[in-house]
């Protein structure tokens, strides 16, 4: 993936057509190499002697993530199914040998599936990747995103995206057509 401003391939000397046939050509040559390396090459190859423009230049490599690292299942709007998701998500992290997070995980995706029942609409969705880190994704239809606070000791409701908040390590909110995504990240006991 790379991503530059205009200044990179287009200056008072080099047409716009050139620059990007250029910055096509270094790229080509640097198939395999660090995206560090293709920066480098690129900058050596586009650079003005004298930019009279800013330029800004990213070089990423994506990478596709083993289906086999990916679970997912749809949720049915009735309190019991997160019984089941819990019991699932358990045969699932043991299934990737991550049988120490199954607690904490159980815990974040009943919270948020129970939101999800209570307060969203459509079809609700968990999906769990392990990566890096361990990732919990709550989807469903509704455009409203539930917001942290603090439930005074007699409230009886309230604490569920407290407890969200303690035990993933990050947490946030992600919107799309559809609706939204709760997300949340924990590290890999181990890793």
């Amino acid at each position: 993936l790379v991503m530059y401003t205009d200044g990179l391939v287009e200056d008072r000397h080099r047409d716009i057509d050139d620059g990007l046939s250029l910055l096509r050509r270094t790229l080509a040559d640097q198939a395999g190499r660090t995206p560090e390396q293709a920066c480098d090459a690129v900058l050596q190859a586009l650079l003005p002697e004298h930019p009279r423009d800013d330029i800004a230049l990213l070089v990423a490599r994506t990478r596709v993530l083993d289906g086999a690292h990916v679970a997912d299942w749809e949720i049915p709007a009735d309190p019991a199914a997160v019984g089941r998701l819990r019991a699932d998500v358990t045969r699932k992290l043991t299934e990737w040998g991550l049988v120490e997070e199954a607690f904490t995980t159980e815990l974040i995706l009943s919270e948020l599936v129970t939101n999800a029942i209570r307060y969203a609409s459509g079809p609700i969705r968990v999906r769990l990747i392990r990566d890096r880190s361990l990732i919990c994704e709550v989807s469903d239809h509704s455009s409203t995103s539930p917001h942290l606070r603090q439930a005074a000791g007699t409230d009886e409701g309230g604490r569920g995206l407290f407890l969200v908040a303690q035990f993933a390590e990050r947490w946030g909110t992600r919107y799309s057509a559809q609706g939204k995504v709760i997300w949340t990240e924990q590290p890999l006991l181990g890793d």
